[in-house]
């Protein structure tokens, strides 16, 4: 039972940092399908509520302390200006869990000024979808994916 407890939330925890951890990681667990997925939609979600609601906070008080003298137009900020210019607010929490990190996609977001409100809501609706689509696509070809490991 421990070792179940320490399983799901490695995972959980692990899935906060990077998406596609919960669905490899689950499936490598032998956890069903239904399992990775709310682990999965659980874990970014913590990200995204964290960051939604702390990330103004953690700028304002950590990072300029931490960078004093930060330039304003380095390629990075640009390419962020770029991504948000083309994709607004719904392309961008489409893309997060597939190119983006949580945490990077919410900062993202909330640096442009985004309505905590949309930015929960869209994120949560493509965390679902890309969960079940990345968690049923490692589930329907995983043994191909990850040799050694048989479906749960």
């Amino acid at each position: 039972m421990l070792e179940e407890i320490l399983k799901i939330l490695t995972v959980y925890l692990l899935t906060m940092v990077k998406f596609i951890a919960g669905p490899t990681l689950g499936y490598a667990s032998g956890f069903s399908l239904f399992v990775t997925i709310a682990i999965t939609v659980a874990g970014t979600m913590t990200s995204v509520l964290l960051f939604t609601f702390l990330g103004q906070l953690l700028r304002e008080k950590v990072l300029k302390r931490i960078f004093r003298k930060r330039r304003v137009f380095t390629p990075r900020n640009r390419r962020f200006v770029k991504i948000w210019n083309k994709y607004g607010l719904i392309g961008v929490t489409c893309l997060t869990p597939i190119i983006f990190t949580p945490i990077g996609g919410t900062v993202l977001l909330t640096s442009f000024g985004s309505p905590k409100k949309k930015i929960i809501s869209w994120m949560f609706v493509w965390a679902v979808v890309w969960a079940v689509i990345f968690s049923s696509a490692i589930y329907l070809f995983g043994p191909k994916i990850l040799p050694g490991y048989s479906t749960p």
